[in-house]
């Protein structure tokens, strides 16, 4: 189990709102520091992906501000219907999580050509989540800039790049209080930039077949799979447009990812024998401090600070 703390990034306030040309060329931008280069989504044990992608951030009483800069010398894209499945094309990907507690989380997805799907994960996949792609993200605003021509292969592009105004209203149901979070909070965000290998056929772009898409993240998952919220980045807001203070530690980390541990030693054990385990003992653990209440169908589990249950819901 990788134990790496997730990335920090702490987001400057900004009195003038970014205009949305997709192009991070407005000044307020230069308030905001860049995050580090994207890895791949499983961290160390993958290559640093082929092109560089980073991001910033902003915020004021309105919006959350994201914006993101990919290199990319062959921009293609297709997808054009809002709500579709937005990851079949190249993307850039948010997802948020106020609360940090890793259920009810938006999630929003953006092509070359600015179409959007946007999504609420009930949880996490791997416990029983669901997507509400229903779901809307009421007065989010994007732009895209093409640095380059798309879907003509005959040339070499420099990249793209997209700006995201995402309300706090918005993400009420996510969490959040519906207003811009107080100096000092810290929320859970992730980034993920999909990229697919093309070979060009008789002048068009055609997927490598048998070949699945590459994951680039802000934050590595140490797996396929951007729906494991405790390891997003964390994003502290600081009223500060300069002179930003510097990231406070996450609490209890290695806590957190020891009761992860124990979630997925149960899960096994669910499967394997039909009922959950009594005590770590009964799953070859040894967690010094750890309280653990089972029954045969639900456990909930606590360690310092940290707690979790069945459903793979987790204390901030």
């Amino acid at each position: 189990m990788a134990t790496r703390e997730p990335e920090y990034y702490v987001c400057p306030r900004t009195i003038v709102a970014p205009r949305l040309t997709g192009r991070l060329d407005d000044d307020v931008w230069g308030h905001a520091p860049w995050t580090a280069d994207f890895v791949d989504i499983e961290g160390d044990r993958k290559p640093l992906p082929r092109f560089r992608t980073r991001a910033k951030m902003l915020w004021d009483d309105d919006y959350f501000y994201v914006g993101a800069l990919m290199e990319e010398p062959h921009l293609c894209g297709w997808i054009t219907d809002h709500d579709a499945v937005m990851y079949l094309d190249n993307d850039f990907e948010v997802f948020v999580d106020p609360s940090g507690r890793g259920h009810h989380y938006g999630e929003l997805e953006v092509n070359a050509l600015n179409a959007t799907w946007d999504l609420m994960l009930t949880r996490p996949y791997r416990s029983g989540g669901s997507a509400l792609s229903g779901w809307e993200m009421h007065g989010v605003r994007t732009a895209v800039h093409l640095d380059g021509t798309l879907n003509d292969p005959s040339d070499t592009d420099s990249g793209w790049s997209v700006e995201i105004a995402i309300p706090w209203s918005a993400l009420k149901e996510c969490g959040g209080s519906g207003d811009a979070p107080a100096d000092g909070e810290q929320w859970r965000v992730g980034f993920s930039r999909v990229e697919w290998r093309y070979d060009i056929i008789d002048s068009a772009y055609v997927k490598v077949p048998n070949l699945r898409e590459d994951n680039w993240v802000w934050s590595p998952q140490d797996a396929i799979d951007m729906h494991r919220p405790e390891r997003w980045g964390v994003v502290q807001f600081s009223v500060q447009s300069s002179d930003l203070p510097e990231a406070r530690p996450l609490e209890g980390w290695l806590d957190r990812l020891t009761l992860i541990q124990l979630w997925e030693a149960q899960n096994a054990h669910l499967k394997k024998h039909g009922r959950y385990a009594q005590t770590a003992t009964d799953l070859g653990l040894d967690i010094p401090g750890l309280v653990l209440e089972a029954t045969s169908a639900q456990f909930q589990a606590s360690l310092g600070s940290q707690w979790i249950d069945h459903n793979l819901h987790l204390l901030p």
